[in-house]
């Protein structure tokens, strides 16, 4: 068995990172000494690299086997984890199991065992009992938002897949609870815990509050938008329907918004989120949902427009910004009715908004959605490319580019894109015909 050798500076060169964080290191050398690993770690403190060092310094280049396997809340979490390990150019193959999308491109993708599984806990279930993935090669195990998937009723499912492992010697948990009932079927005999909860906020991140005149906020938010300019802001609201409500009336007033629940099919989940990372929109309504796992840099501000209905929900809330390095804001609407939640610091100072208020600045990318992506053999070279060339965009037109499975999207300058779409009408895309069309 050819042991795999990697080096951490060039994994950590692949990533852009400096050095690893406390954190990380601590884990690595936990990991050395101990099969079990209970890591306990806010979302957005690097956590993902902290278990993955661990698992591939355990991997070999041996024939085609399954030899790890991380168990995951979310379809979100999953992507994420299977990006960072992709970029983290290895030479091993990943590949991620979620619901809601084909089982037959998954069943594709498991031909040719992974050296790595990530998923969540129905769908690794269901490949389990269909025989796709073989299970005697998997020694390491990952349990990333253990909490997370307890909180969504998953044990029965994760017992099932944990139980149809035989050969597991190592198992990490990561969990941002501290007070964490550990299941039997997860055989954490002796484990060490790693605990860097600290429960205090990061340093970078500033709390504030604003008062709302009136018990419906919508007027507070609209005008604290207008305050705080086109930059990167969530908006977290308790309810589905009130996500819907809030994106409207933002919409009505004239502020581009996009919006994320857990109602929405996945193509308008990508949808919204891409608008969001590549600046067709700085602003995000949503649900919890979107407080954990979703990987989107450089949020400036986080408006509770719902004052959050725990601590942990608030603290949640807030790891969405003051990530790695950067600064943030976190603002709370306060109504006549409501109390300043008590962990939230009396001294905590209240905005002013001014009387005169404008209208942000509108964005000024647009997302097209491309009918075509991986699976089609189409890659962020091919689709800059014939935006330049048949589209006849400078480089500096195009922004973000995100190729997913069978289509893609991509971010281009708004006064260019009608012209372009004109330019591109009866072109193929590498001999194929392709719909390119702005995303809705």
């Amino acid at each position: 068995m050819q042991k795999h050798h990697f080096s951490i500076e060039a994994i950590l060169e692949a990533l852009k990172i400096k050095a690893l964080n406390p954190m990380q290191e601590a884990s690595i050398e936990a990991n050395k000494e101990h099969a079990n690993v209970i890591l306990l770690s806010a979302t957005g403190s690097g956590k993902t690299l902290a278990f993955l060092l661990p698992l591939l310094d355990r991997m070999t280049t041996a024939p085609k086997t399954t030899q790890a396997l991380i168990i995951v809340p979310s379809r979100e979490l999953a992507l994420q984890i299977e990006q960072v390990f992709k970029k983290m150019s290895t030479g091993l193959k990943v590949t991620c199991c979620y619901g809601g999308h084909l089982r037959e491109t998954e069943e594709n993708n498991l031909l040719e065992a992974p050296a790595l599984i990530v998923g969540t806990p129905g769908r690794l279930g269901d490949h389990i009992r269909r025989g796709n993935i073989n299970v005697d090669g998997i020694k390491t195990l990952v349990l990333d938002e253990f909490d997370k998937s307890l909180e969504f009723g998953f044990e029965e499912e994760m017992s099932f897949v944990v139980g149809s492992l035989p050969a597991v010697e190592k198992r990490i948990l990561v969990s941002a609870t501290e007070t964490l009932e550990i299941p039997k079927f997860i055989k954490m005999k002796d484990a060490v815990r790693l605990n860097f909860l600290t429960g205090e906020a990061p340093e970078m991140l500033a709390i504030q509050r604003v008062k709302s005149d009136e018990n419906d906020k919508l007027e507070t938010l609209f005008r604290l938008i207008c305050h705080l300019g086109n930059r990167s802001t969530i908006v977290f609201c308790n309810y589905r329907d009130a996500v819907q409500r809030t994106s409207d009336f933002l919409k009505e007033r004239g502020i581009v918004n996009v919006f994320y629940h857990g109602a929405l099919e996945q193509p308008e989940r990508d949808a919204a989120l891409c608008k969001f990372r590549n600046g067709t929109s700085s602003i995000l309504v949503t649900t919890d949902l979107a407080a954990r796992g979703l990987d989107i840099p450089h949020i400036r501000y986080i408006i509770h427009y719902h004052l959050p209905l725990s601590e942990e929900s608030f603290t949640h809330r807030n790891g969405r910004t003051a990530r790695m390095e950067a600064s943030g804001t976190a603002i709370l609407i306060v109504s006549p009715e409501e109390e300043t939640p008590k962990y939230i610091d009396p001294a905590t100072p209240w905005i002013e908004l001014p009387e005169d208020l404008e209208l942000p600045e509108k964005p000024k990318w647009s997302t097209l959605h491309i009918s075509a992506g991986k699976k089609n053999k189409i890659n962020k070279v091919d689709i800059v490319g014939f935006l330049s060339q048949k589209g006849e965009l400078k480089k500096e037109d195009i922004g973000l580019i995100e190729v997913k499975d069978f289509f893609s999207f991509v971010a281009v300058r708004k006064s260019k894109v009608s012209h372009m779409l004109q330019q591109i009408k009866n072109h193929k895309m590498k001999g194929q015909r392709i719909k390119i069309e702005v995303a809705k």
